[in-house]
């Protein structure tokens, strides 16, 4: 079902019969709901209200995220958290669309700098699954009054409602960016030089770590961004800083920064690579230790974003990760797996028991009927 509007797409809603699943663009298939009929939002398309003098920008869910990203660029602006594209990994055709980058909270690496895609929205509209329309938020970042369903919209994965309009707030565009890259660091090496980059006053914007595989060395490499003078300034100052962890590069030219962390942002690393891929939260000063529980398996590699506090993993199809990772502070998703192993491994971590209570009663309140994307966060 593709409905060209709001109010089709509540109507389509309300006289449902059985489940629905939601998508966008069909650029990030998580999950698998074989039994769900194909509800899409592509259709809901186009940009309402872009004050560039305000930061501001209203898309209709379906609007793909390449115009956003072009009208932005043409007022010399963008959508900072720096969402990213999956279809490098899952194999995916389709366009990103804005309302599946706010449904899945997609957040790259300026996430650190930034914030997430969920501190950058402002206001939406939804159906829930009840076939109404609801809104919240507005086009100020003050303008949260009574429950903040923005919020608790942006990650949900059109479990608790679809989303039809998003409203966000979005910054100028840096007048030029430099990479750092120390080469041949252990991952725990690695992520003692990314806090120290991280709790530095030189504003970094990026913090990955790539292990080494497949001949490669491993590079550790550090983001900023601003006016020319003042990112040279900060950069050979946060070299200085961190000569101790072995010689660095410093590279200045515009299109291999964005490249490199165009790469790092959509886990090109994994794109031509056979098995699963697993995306795991955890405290930075994890994250050796996650990835050191899976190093005894063939073909398996990682790689670190957010500091370390993002984690990356490919290993065989099948492998029962979260049994060989045990308890941890932290959450795995299941990403990219065969249809057999999606049928059988959960796609999300599963919750402790009082937070599982709550998320019911969130589905229970906005989706009285279960039907929409059903099972996939439960």
């Amino acid at each position: 079902m593709n409905p060209a509007s709001e109010s089709e797409l509540a109507e389509t809603v309300a006289s449902a019969t059985g489940p629905f699943a939601v998508i966008g663009g069909g650029t990030r298939r998580f999950g698998s709901m074989p039994d769900s009929e194909r509800l899409s939002t592509r259709r809901l398309d186009g940009i309402r209200i872009y004050e560039p003098g305000a930061l501001t920008l209203v898309a209709s869910a379906g609007t793909p995220a390449e115009d956003v990203a072009a009208l932005l660029a043409e007022n010399g602006q963008r959508l900072a958290f720096e969402p990213m594209d999956y279809r490098a990994i899952l194999g995916t055709a389709g366009t990103p669309t804005i309302g599946g980058i706010a449904a899945t909270n997609s957040s790259g690496p300026r996430r650190i700098q930034a914030g997430a895609c969920r501190d950058n929205m402002l206001g939406i509209r939804f159906v829930n699954g009840e076939g109404k329309i609801l809104k919240n938020g507005g086009r100020v970042m003050k303008n949260v009054t009574g429950y903040d369903l923005v919020r608790l919209l942006a990650g949900s994965h059109g479990t608790l409602g679809i989303l039809t309009e998003v409203a966000f707030k979005v910054l100028p565009m840096p007048e030029s960016a430099a990479s750092l890259a120390i080469r041949r660091l252990d991952s725990v090496s690695a992520v003692k030089s990314l806090s120290a980059a991280l709790g530095s006053p030189f504003g970094v914007s990026g913090a990955a770590h790539l292990p080494g595989w497949k001949g490669e060395e491993a590079s550790t490499i550090i983001r900023i961004e601003g006016f020319g003078e003042s990112v040279k300034y900060r950069a050979g100052k946060l070299r200085d800083l961190l000569r101790g962890y072995g010689d660095i590069d410093v590279e200045f030219d515009q299109e291999r920064v964005d490249a490199t962390w165009r790469s790092i942002r959509d886990a090109e690393r994994f794109s031509a690579s056979v098995g699963d891929i697993w995306r795991i939260s955890v405290k930075p000063s994890d994250a050796p230790g996650i990835v050191e529980k899976a190093a005894g398996l063939e073909r398996a590699d990682a790689m670190f974003d957010w500091g370390g506090g993002l984690v990356w993993m490919l290993v065989p199809e099948g492998t029962p990760l979260r049994d060989l990772l045990g308890d941890f502070s932290g959450h795995a998703t299941l990403v990219r797996a065969s249809p057999e192993t999606s049928s059988r491994v959960r796609t999300f971590q599963p919750l402790p028991p009082a937070h599982a209570g709550i998320a019911s009663a969130l589905r229970r309140q906005f989706d009285p009927r279960g039907i929409l994307n059903p099972g996939l966060m439960c």
